[in-house]
């Protein structure tokens, strides 16, 4: 198989860029270049970070996903297993126990430390996952807005009421920010809740913090996005769906509800989990909750997929997630031109 290349820019490879200025850059000449691995989930972005750590040979693997910062939580947010870990080494998961608020900012600042310690020793980062924000804030140092926890619960109350609620706040956002509000869905109480919180809370626009997510500065790492037709995304997340429930995720999440302190709001937003919390409640059949849980898969994997598109700095290959060996020609492509330039 012969990989192909295709972005807004040109093929692999890329030059590089200017570094972010919070992370500390490394000197190419001493430190391998950071290589980043996007796409939507099921695309098979682990197995090529392992493939590509393998034909490497100086890299280690950080995760870039939200939800895999939580203890316990491993099913259903696709952890690799111990062994894979024992045989490349693996950071930024099992962060927190489950009932722990995670935030952007708090993952910046785990990051910075796990890229900083790799230059010292002169290993490459594989930086792989599919939490947007996430790579935006590690690859371009995004300015992440403070946090207001009073008034957020003040909001969040608001919001509890129903649609309605939500759309007046979204209203307001709208005056008091209309960037923001154009960025969010009325109907999506939680980033409405978000942008409000820190536009009255810090008395600047949420809008207003950073370089912005419409700027893509140059970067020093090599970024791909893993390219999957939808017409296949469809039968791969229904796949991957009922293979978590054969590997026991209603137990998993069985376990997870009877913790003491509860998930938090976040860790129970998870993909599989709301729904499988709803059905151990009584409030679904088991059979509904996979079905609603691979609806809301497809549907994230829309909103992931539109979200790296809009990145110019990512170079696309096509993959076809049918087994090891289109893996592998994959992992080999990007290994010959990681370093090339």
């Amino acid at each position: 198989m012969t990989a192909s290349a295709t972005s807004g820019s040109g093929s692999l490879p890329r030059p590089s860029g200017t570094a972010s200025p919070a992370v500390p850059r490394r000197d190419v000449t001493v430190c391998p270049r950071s290589i980043v691995i996007v796409g939507p989930t099921a695309s098979g972005k682990s197995a090529l970070a392992l493939e590509l750590a393998r034909l490497l040979g100086d890299s280690e693997i950080v995760s870039v996903d939200s939800m895999q910062v939580y203890r316990r939580m491993d099913i259903g947010t696709g952890k690799v297993t111990s062994e894979e870990r024992a045989e490349t080494p693996h950071h930024l998961l099992d962060l927190v126990e489950p009932s722990t608020e995670f935030s952007v900012s708090w993952f910046q600042s785990e990051a910075r430390a796990v890229l900083a310690d790799l230059a010292a020793r002169g290993r490459r980062a594989i930086l792989v996952g599919g939490t947007g924000l996430y790579h935006r804030a590690v690859v371009d140092d995004l300015e992440i807005p403070g946090e207001y926890p009073e008034l957020r619960s003040e909001l969040e109350h608001e919001a509890a009421a129903g649609p309605d609620a939500v759309a007046a706040l979204h209203r307001r956002l709208a005056v008091l920010d209309p960037t923001a509000a154009s960025r969010c869905e009325p109907t999506n109480a939680r980033r409405v809740v978000r942008a409000l919180e820190v536009t009255l809370g810090s008395g600047r626009p949420f809008s207003s913090y950073g370089p912005g997510l419409e700027e893509y500065p140059p970067s020093d790492h090599l970024m791909v996005g893993l390219q999957v037709e939808r017409s296949t995304m469809l039968p791969l997340i229904e796949h991957r769906v009922h293979t978590m429930m054969a590997a026991g995720f209603v137990d998993e999440v069985r376990a997870l509800a009877a913790e003491e302190p509860p998930l938090s709001r976040t860790a129970r937003q998870a993909l599989g989990y709301r729904e499988l919390l709803s059905h151990l409640a009584g409030r679904s059949t088991e059979a509904g909750a996979v079905a609603e849980t691979v609806v809301r898969t497809r549907q994230f994997a829309v909103r992931q997929d539109r979200w790296f598109r809009r990145d110019p700095r990512i170079e696309w290959l096509p993959t076809t997630c049918d087994g090891p060996a289109p893996t592998r020609s994959l992992a080999s492509f990007i290994a010959g031109s990681v370093d090339s330039t």
